[in-house]
């Protein structure tokens, strides 16, 4: 842990390191702490009550303290990526690793025993790829076939390399993912791989698209269907990703699920905090394994074989 924390975000002794975690992440934390205080010699701990879903807002306390540290680490149970904290701490200079649902086991195998070089080569040169696009289409061999505009939006790089004043991303990290234009796609997205909030599926979900929005679920017996209802604005496009970590495995946490290398995933919900205009209280991912996807007219992957390195 310990050099994974050194390698990805360049803790210096004299830095003042920020845990922010919950009384379901207790023991994962504490493992953190430890190998964090070998690092720094300021290394504070938080705790607070579980969020009740992902984007939702910590304690005011905690996102006072996010901003006046060199270095945030937050192993939670929800996710605070999307959250305007979050946001206002990378302003303010505090570089940030996200760890939402992270486990015990997930500390030692899988995405965070990747080559976190190789990582960020692959996710770097996705990223400029969304980044110089005008549009973006996925299709699989199951019945996904979406388009996107890409246009005037910029891809961001999930490294796993944080190193730089007001960086973020996710542990495990491994992804280039962007903001999609509001409004502008359509078509059809069938997951099989993993949706947040409800695990590795064991069926098809199909999801059908029109002008940026979900008008249909079928499948996972209506539980996305019933996420995307209950909250407000929920049912956007707001983000699409594809993985670049070759070590990372669909094991039901989307926290790594989104990061496995040859696949592409799609989120709803909420993507102000990374270059989007929707505001909403959640930000639900889901997976596709082994897509084809197209940048404007350049083939980028093939059935989950990158053709663009």
């Amino acid at each position: 842990m310990r050099k994974v924390l050194k390698t990805t975000l360049g803790i210096k002794k004299r830095e003042t390191v920020l845990i922010v975690t919950d009384d379901n992440k207790v023991e994962v934390a504490s493992i953190i702490e430890r190998a964090t205080k070998s690092l720094s010699d300021e290394v504070l701990t938080i705790k607070m009550m579980p969020r009740s879903r992902h984007a939702e807002e910590p304690p005011r306390a905690v996102s006072e303290a996010m901003k006046v540290s060199d270095v945030v680490i937050m192993p939670t149970t929800m996710s605070l990526t999307h959250t305007n904290a979050r946001k206002k701490a990378c302003e303010e200079g505090a570089r940030i690793a996200s760890m939402p649902g992270i486990t015990l086991e997930m500390l030692t195998k899988g995405g965070m025993r990747a080559d976190y070089k190789k990582v960020k080569k692959i996710s770097d040169k996705l990223t400029e790829l969304l980044t110089i696009s005008n549009s973006i289409k996925i299709e699989s061999s199951l019945g996904t076939s979406l388009t996107a505009s890409l246009k005037g939006r910029k891809g961001i790089s999930d490294s796993g390399i944080f190193t730089e004043k007001g960086a973020f991303g996710n542990l495990p990290a491994g992804e280039g993912f962007i903001a999609p234009v509001e409004s502008e796609s359509e078509g059809t997205i069938v997951f099989d791989g993993s949706i947040a909030g409800v695990g590795v599926l064991d069926s098809l979900v199909e999801v059908s698209i029109q002008d940026g929005r979900v008008v249909k679920v079928r499948g996972d017996k209506g539980k996305l269907g019933r996420m995307l209802r209950k909250y407000k604005n929920a049912d956007h496009i707001a983000e699409i990703g594809i993985g670049a970590n070759p070590k990372a495995r669909i094991i039901g946490n989307v926290l790594e699920d989104e990061k496995v290398l040859g696949t592409a995933h799609i989120a709803f919900g909420d993507n102000h905090t990374f270059g989007g205009n929707i505001s909403a209280e959640v930000h639900i991912d889901g997976i596709i394994k082994s897509p084809t996807i197209w940048l404007d007219d350049r083939l980028i992957m093939l059935e989950g074989k990158l053709r663009c390195l």
